[in-house]
């Protein structure tokens, strides 16, 4: 620091209000990213009727998205400790809008499309990675939960009105184009806000000494992945047995509403946005309360139960989609707000890249199984033009069943004495 010289003294740490800002430009980075990925359902009964794609066609659509994942987020991982943040976040946000921009000007050939979407999937897993490694950064220690509850808040703000774009866009869902050309829309909101959280940042270092230095790998150690603690394997194991029963879902939720229900592509798009809605208002609400009070293995393994009925419930009895996704909702908020911030208090900082990059790795393998599988199991169950989503319904639940094995056993650990004081908040430290 220089003093004396007229220059002023660094302040240790950014001011609140500061951090908060950069808390709003990587979160609307995040709302442009989870928009792109959930134009799709709205969609798929279009894309059947105008462009002949099979349910295996729309699987592969969200499923080309998550398999070159299964390698390139632990590489987005790796390169993030390496390069940093900053540089990282704009390399992942520019390919999301390219592969938004290839999908949208595909001229309804299927390839092409798909290049699309593996082009926009290269981007945005490790772009969700980057983020989540910021968040760690600018808040461990302080409002983490909270932080990446508002975080997940605006994300999926973004799922909501693409879910919903059958409603506020009802005159573009006339073809299957028009709605992927607003794709590319939220896909540069998402480049230009990287680009202010970047300027944020550049200049933080130069007044507070907390920044004055991202801390980065040397060199890029694959085997350091074999060094993370049980907690954090029994943590992700549980992310992708838990979001394997939530985003497949999703893929067909719409298509299930209006074939299963006999709702309307608007009301189906609302009913499939209740599970996002719902988790904008908790998600946040259960941050400050872990902030607070920690409980985080528990409250995952309560909301991984919650889930394990839903799916069969959804077809075999008259239950309104409405309320079944208000409680998936519910689990929806619990698991992510305990989840992804617990991972920060088990690796240490310079590795959280390489953390968060193995766990959304192994998180896709699943995702871009569960969406081909569904895909097979429906079209297999599809008699006449009619679709029984039974087999799919049997799947999810045994998901769920899984995700709670993995959440108790994470209890079990962090109950011992080898824990990381997940069960512990804010109040029990002080």
């Amino acid at each position: 620091m220089k003093d004396n010289i007229g220059t002023q003294k660094l302040v240790k740490e950014p001011t609140p209000l500061y951090r908060w800002i950069v808390l709003v430009f990587i979160s609307l980075a995040m709302f442009g990213n989870y928009y792109v990925y959930d134009a799709i359902s709205p969609l798929a009964d279009l894309l059947k009727s105008q462009l002949h794609f099979s349910d295996k066609n729309i699987g592969m659509l969200n499923a080309i998205y998550s398999i070159p994942n299964i390698i390139m987020v632990l590489i987005g991982g790796l390169i993030i400790d390496r390069i940093g943040t900053k540089k990282s976040s704009f390399i992942f946000s520019f390919l999301c809008m390219v592969g938004a921009f290839v999908t949208a000007f595909s001229g309804g050939s299927f390839p092409v499309m798909v290049a699309g979407r593996l082009i926009f999937g290269l981007g945005a897993e490790s772009l969700i990675v980057a983020i989540t490694t910021i968040l760690a950064k600018w808040f461990k220690g302080k409002e983490l939960s909270f932080a990446f509850g508002l975080n997940l808040t605006v994300a999926r703000l973004g799922s909501f009105a693409a879910l919903n774009s059958p409603t506020w866009a009802m005159s573009f869902y006339e073809t299957w184009k028009a709605p992927l050309i607003i794709t590319t829309v939220a896909a540069v909101i998402s480049v230009l806000s990287v680009i202010l959280y970047i300027v944020m940042e550049v200049e933080a270092k130069k007044r507070y000494t907390l920044l004055g230095a991202e801390e980065k790998q040397d060199k890029i150690v694959l085997k350091e992945i074999f060094s993370f603690k049980p907690s954090f394997w029994f943590i992700t194991l549980l992310c992708v047995t838990f979001y394997s029963a939530i985003f497949p879902f999703q893929t067909f939720a719409i298509k299930l509403f209006i074939e299963h229900h006999g709702l309307t592509r608007g009301a189906a798009g609302f009913a499939s946005s209740v599970i996002t809605l719902a988790s904008m208002i908790g998600t946040p609400l259960f941050g400050l309360f872990i902030d607070w009070k920690g409980k985080r293995a528990s409250l995952m393994i309560l909301g991984s139960l919650m889930i394990v009925p839903v799916y069969l419930l959804m077809v075999y009895t008259p239950i309104h989609p409405l309320i079944l996704m208000s409680v998936m909702g519910l689990a929806f908020s619990l698991v992510p707000a305990a989840m992804w911030p617990s991972i920060a208090l088990i690796v240490e900082e310079k590795k959280l890249g390489t953390a968060y990059g193995l766990m959304t790795m192994i998180q896709n393998i699943g995702l871009a199984g569960f969406n081909l599988l569904i895909g097979w199991a429906n079209d297999i169950s599809t008699t006449n033009g009619i679709t029984d989503y039974s087999l799919g319904m049997w799947f999810f639940s045994i998901t769920g069943f899984a995700g709670l094995f993995f959440a108790i056993m994470l209890r079990r650990q962090e109950t011992g004495p080898n824990g990381h004081g997940l069960e512990l908040g804010r109040k029990a430290t002080n």
